[in-house]
């Protein structure tokens, strides 16, 4: 998380709050059940960075 909160459940885990400066991990075949903004007024920011195979064709 670069900068403000967002709120995040993946497959059927708990909700999950991520505030600037942490990190989080996804598997890959995760589902996002939840993916919020945490703040009605502060903007959030994150970077995703993406692992993948580059001889996968799906």
């Amino acid at each position: 998380m670069l900068e403000g909160a967002i709120r995040s459940q993946i497959n059927d885990g708990p909700v999950m709050t991520y505030e600037a400066g942490q990190s989080f991990l996804e598997l890959p075949g995760d589902r996002h059940d939840l993916s919020a903004n945490a703040s009605e007024t502060q903007p959030a920011k994150l970077l995703a960075v993406f692992v993948v195979d580059t001889n996968e064709t799906n």
